[in-house]
C-alpha cells in the first residue's frame, strides 16, 4: 500500500525535481526568542465502522505553548486539558466528558516539559522524575507535529527516521504554493518496515510462526499518513497545521473479510505568534528520552478490564476470602472476573506485600491454595524469589511446589536476567526432595530456556549450560535417570548449542552411545524436536544420517524419520529419504516413513505447503514396493484442515511404531496443533512407549496377531509375570507435553506396579490407605477442589501517533470446582482384611457438584493504565454437573439398585453466552464504565436494512426444543437464541460477532402423579463361576455378562428404571437380556417393554451369531406387542483368497420420520458417490433392502452398494489396511 501511495505521490509531484524556495526558508524550525501557542485535538474511535453498530473512542484536547529555553531548546506548556468518551452509536450517541480524569490529566499535563529541537528534528524530551510513561507518551505524541523531514531539492523523497513508531521508513512528497509561499508536505510511515520497531509481543514465545499462512492473507494492517502545512519565514519553515490519520485493521481471521477499526486522528493549528516575555521556568526535569514510543513496564493493568490498584494486599485477601467461599459447595461462573481482579491486584504488589499475603494466607488450606494457584501470574522476578523462600523454608509441599513452580516458570516473561534467577532452584536441596518435583524443575527451566531463545538471538549458552553440565555428568555416571531428565529438558530448551552434547547420546555419533539403554536413544532423538526449527539443517544432517543406519534399532530410526520431517526438509532430501527407503529391508522402518510422506503429500495447511509437494513425489516412487503394508506395520496418520477466509485451521497426528517380533507396538504418540493468524500453536502431545510389555510379550506362544476373545486369559497370565523384567526396566513410560514443552514423565516400573497392587490388595490389612478410605466412608467423607488457571495471555501492543497504545490482546480463563459428599453402610463391616467387602451388602449415598467455568476475552483498541476503550468479546461456558444418588448392592441376590431424585427446578447443565461490546473506562471513574452491546439489542435493523440497504442480513432467531421423559417427569431442553447483523462484504467475521446464547438443561415436567425417586434395579443372573464374577468391593457397574455362560431359560440380565410417586404404581421401562449358547450358534435376546398397566408397547431384538458359516443375524421389532415395526440385518463372510463381507438391511413397515431419513439418504447418496469415484448404474433392486459388499481385489478392495433404485460401485480402492484375519473376526 505504501509503495503505491509513493507512486501516486510521484505522479502529482511533477517532472520538477526541486522547490523554488530556498532551503533556510522551508526548513522547519523555532524561533528561541517567540512564543507559539497551538490548539491540539486528538481522537481515537474503535468499531466496525458500520452503520448502526456500536463503537467506542476518546477524544483529548488542549492548547499548548511553545517558548524558547535557549537556542535549541524549548519549554512546552500545555493547559486547557479536556478529555472526552465515546460509547454508542456514531450519529445517535455524542462524546460526554470525563471530567474527574480531565482534572486528573490536567495536574499531569500541565507540569513543564522541554525537548530539543533541530532542522524539524524532536529529541530529549525531559519532565518531572515523577511524571508517568504514559503521560510521556502523550507529549510524544503532541510534539510528533514537529518532526518532520523537508528536503527543498526534491518533491518525493524516502528517508528512514526516528518517530513514535520507531526507526521506520517515511516516504515523502511536497508541493509548493508560491503565493501563499506554504509548503504542503504529505508522509506516509511504513510501520510494516521499521529497522527498529516499538512493539511488544507478550505470551506467544511458545507458538511457531508461520511465513507461510501470512502470504495468504494478514490479520493485522496498519497505516499511518502525516500532512503538514509548513509557511516560510525569514528564518526558516514554521509548521502552522498539520494532521495525523492512523488505521489498524484486526480481524481474528483474515482482514479481507471484515475486521475491527481503530482510527487516531490528530490535528493542530497554529493560533498565534508572539515575542517571549520573562524567563520560561523549567523546574527540575530529567530526560526521557527521545520520540520513540516507551511501553509500560510490567503490563500490569488488562485491556479487559480496570481496577484499582492502590493499597493492594487488603483487597486481595478478601477477593481470596470471597471466592474461595463462593466455590466450595458449587461453581460460582459469575466469579470469573474477579478472579482476574485478583491476577492483577497480585501484579501490582511489592515483594514484602507478597510475604505478608502469605504470613496472612497461609494457615487457612482453602486461601492458601487459592493464593498459590494465583501469585503464578505475577510473571517477573518478584515470584521466583517468593518460590525460592518456600523452597530455602520448606513451608510449601512437594505436591504444592511441583504445581506452583511448573505453572510459574511457564508464565514467566522470557527475559535473561530471569533465567539466571531461576537456575537457583537447580542447587536448591528441597528441589531433590521428591522426585516428581525435581523433574518439574529441570523441565520448567528448559521451558524458561525455550522462551527467554525465542526472543534473544543469539540465546547465550550460559542459558543452557546446567542442562548440560547435567547430561554430560549422567552419561559420565551411567545413571539412566539423570540421562533421561536432562535430555527431556533441552528437548525442551531447544537451544542450538546443545546438538554437541545430544549427538553424544545418538547411535551412530559416539561409540558409548551405542551401549545406551534403548529408552535413552529415544528420549536423545526426540529432544531435537524443537532445534529441528531453529537449526533445521544440521538437525536434518543427523535425522537423516540414523535413518540411513539399518543396524540401529527399527524405533529409533522411526523417530528419526519423525524429527527430519519436521524440519520440512527440500526435495533434495526427500529424494534421499525415497531413495533408503527403495532399499530398505525393514518393513517397519519402511511402512512407518512411506505413511507419513503419504500423510504429509495429502497436509493441506500452510507450513507444509512444499513439503506436501515434495511427499506427493516420493509416494508415488514409493506406492509400488510400500503402497500395499497393511496395519500390522507401524504407521503415522495425519489429519488437517486450513481455510484461507479464515486463516485458521488445525491438524493431529497420530503415530503408532512396532517392531518385527511382538503383538504390542513399541511406541504410541499423538498430537494435535492450531493454525491461526500466522502462528502454529502445538496443543497436548501424549506419548506412551511399551518397552516392559514388549519384553513380556516377546516370542510368546498362545496369542493371536488379531487379540481374539479366548486370547484375554492369556495376556492376563503373562502380565501377571511382570516381576520377570529387569527393576530398571519399566513396564510402560508415559509423557505429556502441552503447547510443545514436556511437563510430565511417568515410568510404571516394578516398585511402582507393587505399590499400586499392595494398596488395592484385597488381602490388605488396617495398615493400608484403601482402609482409611473405606473407615472415612463409614463415617463420611467430604471433599472439594478448586482450580483456576489462566490458560493463555497474549499481548501485541503498538503505538499510534497520538502517544497512545493500541492492543489486541486475547486471554482464556478457567475454573473448575468439584465437592463430594459420600457416606457408605457396609453389612457387615469389615473387620480385618479388604476382602470382607466381597461378601457385604453396601449401601452408598452420594451428592455433590462438579463444574466448569471457562472465559474467553478479545480486545482491540486503546488501553492506558488511565483509561480504555475498543471493541472487546466476551465469551463465557459453563459446564455443570449436580448430582444426588443412592446406590446399593445386595450379595446374596446379585441385584443393584441406583436411586435418583428428579430434578424440581431448571438446572442448567451447559450454558454458552458470547458478544462483543464497545467498552469505555476510566481509573477515575470506575463505577461509570460502560459495555454498549456492538449490536444494540433494541435497534430496529430489520426496517432500516429493507428500506436504506441491500448488503444487509438481519438474523435473529430463537430456537428452543425439549425431550420429555414424562414418565420421571423431566425433560432435557435445549435453548439458542442469536443475534447478528451481517454486512455481507465481511464474510467470514459476520458470523461470529454479535450475541450468542446456547443452553442445556434439565426441566421438571408437570405430572399427573408427582415423581418422588426414580429407581434402577439391575439383576444379574446367579454367578456360575467366582471368577467371573470378581468385583472390586463397592464398584456396582461391573457385571459380567459371562456369569451366565451355561444354558439357562432366565435373563442373564434385567434392568428396571422405575418412577415412584407417592400414592400409585411404580411406572417406567423394563430390560431384559438372555443368552443361549450351543456349539453352531448363539442366540442372544432382549426384550425392553414400559411399565405400566394397559400398555403393550415394546421393543423385541434378537441375534443370531453362526460359529461355523461366519456369519449373523439380527431382528429388531417394536411397537404394541413388538409387531407393527421391523428392520432385519444380515452379516455374512466368506474368506479364502478373496476374503469379503456382505451386510443387507431389509425392512418391513417403519415410522414415518425414519422413511423421511432414508429418502434424503437415497437422495444424497448419487452426488456424494460421485464425487468419491464411484460408478453408477441405474436398476431396480428390491425395494425394502439395502445392501452393501466388501471385496478383498489384487489392488485393493471393492465396493458395491445397492438401494431401491440405484447401484453404486468401485474395484481397487486402496486399503489402509489388508484383510487379514478377517474370517476370525466374523466368528466373533
Amino acid at each position: 500500500m505504501c509503495w503505491l501511495l509513493f507512486c501516486l505521490f510521484v505522479a502529482l509531484a511533477g517532472n520538477l525535481s526541486h522547490l523554488s524556495m530556498p532551503a533556510n526558508t522551508s526548513e522547519p524550525t523555532l524561533n528561541p526568542k517567540k512564543t507559539y501557542e497551538y490548539k491540539y485535538v486528538g481522537m481515537v474511535n474503535v468499531g466496525r465502522d458500520m452503520p448502526d453498530l456500536a463503537e467506542a473512542g476518546i477524544k483529548l484536547q488542549c492548547t499548548f505553548k511553545i517558548t524558547g529555553v535557549s537556542m535549541h531548546t524549548f519549554l512546552l506548556g500545555i493547559s486547557n486539558v479536556v478529555f472526552e468518551e465515546f460509547n454508542g452509536i456514531p450519529g445517535e450517541s455524542s462524546f460526554r466528558l470525563a471530567p474527574n480524569l480531565t482534572k486528573h490529566l490536567a495536574a499531569e499535563l500541565t507540569r513543564p516539559f522541554t525537548f530539543e529541537y533541530t532542522k524539524g528534528q524532536v529529541s530529549d524530551i525531559k519532565a518531572a522524575p515523577e511524571v508517568s510513561n504514559t503521560i510521556v507518551n502523550i507529549v510524544r505524541g503532541i510534539l510528533g507535529f514537529l518532526h518532520v523531514t523537508v528536503k527543498t531539492t526534491q518533491r518525493a523523497y524516502e528517508l528512514t527516521e526516528v518517530g513514535i513508531h520507531g526507526v521506520c521508513q517515511s516516504s515523502y512528497v511536497i508541493e509548493e504554493n508560491t503565493t501563499t509561499k506554504e509548503l504542503y508536505v504529505t508522509q506516509v510511515v511504513d510501520i510494516a518496515n521499521c529497522q527498529q520497531k516499538v512493539a511488544i509481543y507478550d505470551g506467544m514465545a511458545l507458538t511457531e510462526e508461520n511465513k507461510i499462512s501470512k502470504e495468504r492473507g494478514e490479520n493485522v494492517v496498519a497505516t499511518v499518513k502525516y500532512a503538514y502545512t509548513v509557511k516560510s519565514t525569514g528564518s526558516g519553515g514554521l509548521i502552522t497545521q498539520a494532521s495525523a490519520n492512523e488505521r489498524h485493521h484486526f480481524s481474528p481471521f483474515n482482514v479481507k473479510g471484515g475486521n475491527s477499526k481503530l482510527q487516531a486522528i490528530r490535528n493542530i493549528v497554529l493560533l498565534k505568534e508572539t515575542d517571549t516575555v520573562g524567563k520560561p521556568v523549567t523546574g527540575q526535569v530529567k530526560s526521557k528520552g527521545n520520540l520513540m514510543y516507551q511501553i509500560e513496564k510490567g503490563l500490569w493493568q488488562m485491556p479487559i478490564l480496570m481496577t484499582d490498584l492502590t493499597k493492594p494486599v487488603p483487597k486481595i485477601i478478601d477477593l481470596i476470602k470471597h471466592l474461595a467461599q463462593d466455590n466450595i459447595h458449587q461453581l460460582n461462573g459469575a466469579t470469573s472476573a474477579d478472579v482476574l481482579n485478583l491476577i492483577q491486584l497480585l501484579r501490582s504488589t511489592t515483594q514484602e506485600d507478597l510475604e505478608l499475603l502469605w504470613k496472612q494466607l497461609s494457615t487457612n488450606n482453602e486461601h492458601r491454595r487459592w493464593f498459590l494457584d494465583t501469585v503464578v501470574e505475577v510473571t517477573d522476578e518478584r515470584v521466583l524469589k517468593f518460590l525460592q523462600k518456600r523452597f530455602k523454608a520448606a513451608d510449601i509441599s512437594a505436591n504444592e511446589a511441583g504445581q506452583t513452580l511448573l505453572l510459574a516458570f511457564n508464565h514467566l516473561s522470557a527475559k535473561l536476567e530471569l533465567v539466571e534467577m531461576a537456575k537457583e532452584f537447580l542447587t536448591l536441596p528441597f528441589s531433590k526432595s521428591h522426585i516428581l518435583l525435581w523433574n518439574t524443575v529441570v523441565l520448567s527451566y528448559g521451558s524458561l530456556v525455550y522462551k527467554v531463545c525465542a526472543r534473544v538471538n543469539p540465546c547465550p549458552v550460559i542459558t543452557v549450560q546446567p542442562l548440560l553440565n547435567m547430561a554430560t555428568n549422567g552419561l559420565a555416571k551411567g545413571v539412566k535417570e539423570d540421562m533421561v531428565v536432562a535430555l527431556k529438558a533441552l528437548g525442551n530448551a531447544g537451544h542450538p548449542l546443545s546438538i554437541k552434547t545430544i549427538i553424544k547420546f545418538l547411535p551412530g555419533f559416539s561409540a558409548k552411545a551405542d551401549t545406551l539403554p534403548t529408552s535413552v536413544k529415544t528420549v536423545a532423538v526426540q529432544s531435537l524436536r524443537h532445534l529441528a526449527i531453529r537449526d533445521p539443517h544440521k538437525v536434518q544432517d543427523i535425522t537423516l544420517t540414523i535413518l540411513a543406519q539399518r543396524t540401529i534399532t527399527a524405533e529409533i530410526r522411526m523417530l528419526a524419520s519423525i524429527i527430519l520431517l519436521e524440519t520440512k526438509p527440500p526435495v533434495a532430501v526427500i529424494s534421499l529419504v525415497t531413495e533408503i527407503l527403495l532399499h530398505e529391508s525393514d518393513l517397519q522402518v519402511a511402512s512407518f516413513a512411506y505413511s507419513r510422506l503419504r500423510s504429509l503429500a495429502m497436509s493441506r495447511t500452510p507450513d507444509n505447503h512444499y513439503l506436501s509437494t515434495a511427499c506427493n513425489i516420493a509416494v508415488k516412487t514409493l506406492a509400488r514396493k510400500l503402497g500395499r503394508l497393511s496395519y500390522r506395520f507401524s504407521q503415522a496418520l495425519r489429519l488437517d484442515w486450513f481455510h484461507d477466509d479464515l486463516l485458521a485451521g488445525a491438524s493431529g497426528e497420530f503415530f503408532i511404531l512396532r517392531n518385527g517380533t511382538s503383538v504390542i507396538p513399541t511406541s504410541i504418540i499423538s498430537k494435535g496443533k492450531l493454525h491461526f493468524i500466522g502462528r502454529i500453536l502445538q496443543l497436548v502431545e501424549l506419548g506412551v512407549r511399551a518397552e516392559g510389555l514388549n519384553e513380556l510379550f516377546k516370542d510368546r506362544s498362545g496369542i493371536t496377531k488379531d487379540f481374539e476373545v479366548m486370547d484375554f486369559a492369556t495376556i492376563m497370565k503373562i502380565l501377571s509375570d511382570f516381576q520377570s523384567l529387569p527393576k530398571d526396566k519399566p513396564l510402560l513410560s508415559v509423557y505429556a507435553r502441552v503447547f510443545g514443552q514436556e511437563v510430565s514423565f511417568v515410568d510404571l516400573n516394578q516398585d511402582v506396579i507393587q505399590k499400586i497392587l499392595k494398596s488395592m490388595s484385597l488381602m490388605a490389612s488396617k495398615e493400608n490407605k484403601v482402609w482409611n478410605i473405606i473407615q472415612n466412608l463409614q463415617k463420611g467423607l467430604s471433599w472439594h477442589w478448586t482450580k483456576p488457571f489462566l490458560t493463555f495471555e497474549t499481548r501485541f501492543i503498538q503505538p499510534t501517533c497520538l502517544g497512545l497504545p493500541a492492543e489486541i490482546s486475547k486471554y482464556y480463563f478457567s475454573l473448575t470446582a468439584i465437592n463430594v459428599n459420600a457416606k457408605a453402610d457396609f453389612n457387615p463391616p469389615p473387620k480385618e482384611h479388604l476382602h470382607e467387602l466381597i461378601n457385604a451388602d453396601i449401601s452408598l449415598d452420594t451428592a455433590g457438584f462438579s463444574g466448569s467455568a471457562k472465559d474467553f476475552f478479545a480486545f482491540h483498541g486503546i488501553s492506558t493504565d488511565l483509561f480504555q476503550c475498543g471493541a472487546q468479546l466476551n465469551s463465557k461456558t459453563i459446564v455443570s454437573l449436580p448430582w444426588k444418588i443412592g446406590m446399593k448392592r445386595n450379595t446374596n441376590d446379585n441385584n443393584y439398585e441406583i436411586n435418583l431424585v428428579p430434578t424440581k427446578k431448571n438446572t442448567e447443565l451447559l450454558t454458552v453466552n458470547f458478544n462483543i461490546y464497545a467498552v469505555s473506562r476510566n481509573i477515575e471513574d470506575l463505577s461509570l464504565a460502560k459495555m454498549t452491546p456492538m449490536t444494540p439489542e433494541n435497534k430496529d435493523y430489520e426496517e432500516n436494512a429493507s428500506m436504506e440497504r441491500k448488503d444487509t442480513d438481519v438474523y435473529h432467531p430463537k430456537l428452543k426444543y425439549c425431550a420429555e421423559a414424562s414418565i420421571y417427569g423431566t425433560a432435557i431442553c435445549t435453548e439458542i437464541e442469536v443475534q447478528r447483523v451481517h454486512y455481507l462484504k465481511e464474510y467470514p467475521l459476520y458470523y461470529f460477532l454479535g450475541y450468542t446464547r446456547f443452553t442445556c438443561q434439565l426441566q421438571p415436567v408437570k405430572t399427573v402423579k408427582p415423581v418422588e425417586k426414580i429407581k434402577i434395579q439391575i439383576h444379574g443372573a446367579p454367578p456360575k463361576h467366582t471368577a467371573d464374577t470378581y468385583l472390586l468391593c463397592f464398584t456396582i457397574s461391573g457385571l459380567s455378562l459371562k456369569q451366565g455362560l451355561e444354558l439357562t431359560p432366565d435373563p442373564v440380565l434385567t434392568v428396571k428404571v422405575l418412577a415412584f410417586s407417592p400414592k400409585g404404581k411404580p411406572r417406567g421401562y423394563e430390560g431384559s437380556a438372555y443368552y443361549t449358547p450351543t456349539t453352531q450358534m448363539d442366540d442372544i435376546e432382549l426384550i425392553i417393554s414400559e411399565v405400566a398397566e394397559e400398555v403393550n408397547w415394546k421393543i423385541c431384538a434378537d441375534a443370531n451369531i453362526d460359529k461355523i458359516q461366519s456369519g449373523a443375524k439380527a431382528h429388531f421389532k417394536w411397537g404394541a406387542e413388538c409387531q407393527p415395526y421391523e428392520v432385519a440385518v444380515k452379516v455374512s463372510a466368506v474368506g479364502g483368497t478373496k476374503p469379503s463381507i456382505n451386510v443387507e438391511i431389509n425392512w418391513g413397515a417403519v415410522p414415518a420420520f425414519i422413511q423421511v431419513v432414508g429418502q434424503r439418504i437415497r437422495e444424497y447418496l448419487p452426488g456424494m458417490s460421485y464425487l468419491m469415484g464411484f460408478h453408477q448404474k441405474h436398476e431396480k433392486n428390491d425395494e425394502q433392502e439395502v445392501s452393501a459388499t466388501l471385496a478383498s481385489s489384487q489392488e485393493g478392495f471393492d465396493v458395491k452398494v445397492k438401494i431401491p433404485e440405484l447401484t453404486i460401485y468401485r474395484h481397487g480402492i486402496s486399503p489402509p489396511f489388508e484383510f487379514v484375519g478377517l474370517k476370525a473376526t466374523c466368528k466373533k
